[in-house]
């Protein structure tokens, strides 16, 4: 027996221990994990052969029988004794490996994407021991039954079709959805093939397997996310390139850990949802250290429509006018509007180009282009970006939004009283955050007058879609709705009335149904708030203003604030309800009243929010539930 094989087994016998040891201390199994103890308690739908593939050994997580797995610490490593029958058989094909290398496929079982070893233990134990990337396996899939309760097995699911899809095994995400994204993105994928006989064999070995190693050797694989997390983070912002070229996007890569270690800390959002004082220091510490200058400030803001055509764009301008008269000679502000181009590629190149005419200050009022706007802010290092978008900051880009669910809830205490079906129709266009919190609300404020009511939702294409929300307008009417709450802003000029909470009315004419009356909608003033943020920059340095510190900052102001409100019509509105609505906006105004006060149960039963407690910022952010009184679905990505 060559005697270097056992020295080497010595060592590895020394790492198997250690690991060992640890994981006891931990609390923890010293051994690696058995599929045949996990698949007790598992029904296994189907067993489907995949035939020879080649697997990433970080996969292999486990032996097929348990009285194996006693075998190997977790790392895979031998525990047994030096002078055992099986230490000589591991020394004997550590030698035949160092001379001829192992080649022999090894049988192996695929559950949840992790691999448990059938026949071939020692070769996978020395394959990890030298730190090789993979080995070949005859595979075969067991496939556990679907549980929608279960997070691990919806992503396993929407895994399995982008496996069957793309061939792809070596990525995996910890969030639902996020296979279906990346599967997006790679339809639209189309590189120039060199080497590889098809799209997805190239974008591993080109642009994930590069962009793999650049992020552990940056320490990426320290964050507590998986790879295909972070990839799928950085591909929102940048794309996919046709190739992943380490040395180029290294310092960009560097540039983004720094964005991901922020996101993957626990409250590290600094949610500010009161006005701040702007006569005091320090006290937006993530923009400025207040050091006085004689510099005019050079803002720009940037609207996706023009000003005429765009409620949204509108009222941002006249925040900036306020801005601008409130500040003077201190601050010069423009106006780039109808930004919106044919792609985020395109959108970047705009901004891009903005970038190098020497602005400041760069607000970017639309939520679409907040990946557009950290792109740039981890390019453009001395500007400040601000994104007008629900609550998603990052370390160089710092968001703003209004607490919209408080007027909402007023709304939906008008609608409540008011409908005559018990059936309330609400047109909105999907995002991850604000909008289910802004329904839940509404649905709430009618539930508080109208236990009876239903609020049905439609899902609108984009924003500005006329056509289709005709379309929705009329299914809605189908379904029984008296009344529609959709988008709080109309198009200046258009003399529509599908905006705010309306009622429908037949036109005979047409022989369809349109919007009649309007009840009441939501109302925004971004003056205060443009006029504060700037003033306590120009009251400090414009060089140096990137946070320095690891929380990330984000404005979420209320109806306290006068940021948002409600008009109604005194006409329409039955004097009673103005009267509760007048009562219930003050209490709300002097935070004597929260929206989402418990108990509050969801569709299936589930209590969300106990009685005697209100629901907390991330409660409220990130809901993916609907109240009990709510009609339809949220969309999976």
């Amino acid at each position: 027996m060559n005697f270097s094989s056992v020295d080497e087994y010595k060592k590895a016998n020394r790492l198997a221990k250690a690991k060992y040891s640890a994981d006891i201390l931990r609390g923890n199994s010293g051994h690696i994990s058995s599929l045949d103890s996990i698949l007790k308690k598992i029904d296994i739908v189907a067993e489907i052969p995949l035939g020879l593939k080649n697997i990433p050994l970080k996969k292999i997580v486990g032996t097929y029988f348990y009285t194996r797995s006693r075998d190997f610490a977790n790392n895979f490593l031998p525990l047994a004794s030096i002078s055992s029958e099986f230490a000589s058989k591991w020394e004997a094909v550590y030698a035949y490996h160092i001379k001829d290398g192992i080649d022999d496929p090894i049988k192996i079982y695929e559950y949840m994407n992790e691999f448990y070893v059938m026949e071939g233990n020692k070769r996978v134990s020395i394959l990890k021991y030298v730190d090789a990337y993979s080995i070949d396996g005859e595979v075969t899939r067991l496939v556990p039954k679907r549980d929608e309760n279960d997070l691990n097995n919806i992503i396993y699911y929407e895994f399995l079709e982008f496996n069957n899809k793309t061939g792809i095994n070596d990525i995996w995400f910890s969030k639902e959805g996020s296979f279906t994204l990346l599967g997006k993105y790679l339809d639209e994928y189309n590189p120039k093939l060199y080497l590889f006989s098809n799209k997805y064999k190239h974008f591993i070995k080109n642009v994930y397997f590069p962009f793999r190693n650049t992020f552990y050797e940056l320490g990426g694989d320290k964050l507590d996310i998986t790879t295909g997390d972070a990839f799928l983070e950085y591909v929102k912002i940048y794309g996919i390139s046709n190739e992943f070229i380490e040395t180029k996007r290294k310092v960009r890569v560097e540039k983004f850990l720094a964005e991901l270690r922020i996101l993957t800390k626990n409250n590290a959002v600094d949610i500010q949802t009161e006005p701040f004082d702007v006569h005091k220091k320090n006290v937006i510490t993530s923009i400025t250290n207040l050091v006085t200058t004689s510099k005019k400030l050079k803002v720009a803001f940037v609207f996706e429509k023009t000003i005429d055509t765009s409620g949204w764009s509108y009222v941002h301008n006249l925040g900036r006018i306020y801005a601008q008269q409130q500040l003077g000679s201190e601050i010069e502000t423009f106006v780039i509007d109808n930004f919106n181009a044919t792609d985020d590629e395109a959108d970047y190149e705009r901004l891009s180009k903005l970038c190098e005419e020497d602005y400041d200050i760069i607000f970017t009022t639309c939520p679409s282009y907040l990946n557009i706007t950290l792109r740039a802010a981890l390019k453009y290092d001395n500007v400040k970006f601000f994104n007008c978008s629900p609550v998603k900051a990052y370390r160089n880009v710092s968001t703003y939004f209004g607490r919209s669910h408080e007027p909402r809830f007023l709304l939906g205490l008008i609608a409540g009283a008011i409908t005559k079906s018990n059936i309330i129709g609400y047109i909105d266009t999907y995002n991850e955050t604000e909008i289910i919190t802004g329904i839940n609300a509404f649905a709430l404020g009618v539930k508080t007058v109208n236990s009876n009511a239903k609020v049905l939702i439609s899902w609108l294409n984009q924003m500005g879609d006329v056509s289709h929300s005709k379309e929705l307008m009329q299914e809605l009417q189908s379904r029984g709705a008296d009344l529609i709450m959709q988008n709080d802003l109309i198009a200046l000029g258009k003399g529509s009335r599908d905006f705010g909470l309306y009622s429908l009315k037949y036109n005979e004419n047409e022989t369809k149904w349109i919007p009649e009356v309007n009840y009441a909608l939501i109302t925004w003033d971004w003056g205060q708030f443009y006029e504060k943020i700037l003033r306590n920059i120009v009251n400090g340095s414009f060089k140096g203003i990137f946070s320095t510190e690891s929380k990330r900052v984000s404005f979420w102001w209320g109806m306290d604030s006068e940021l948002v409100d409600i008009i109604y019509s005194k006409h329409n509105v039955p004097i009673q309800t103005q009267k509760l609505v007048d009562i219930m906006r003050e209490m709300i105004i002097e935070n004597k009243f929260h929206t989402f006060a418990g108990p509050i149960f969801d569709r299936a039963g589930q209590i969300r929010i106990d009685d005697g407690d209100i629901g907390n910022y991330e409660d409220m952010l990130y809901m993916e539930w609907f109240v009990d009184n709510v009609v339809g679905e949220i969309p999976k990505n």
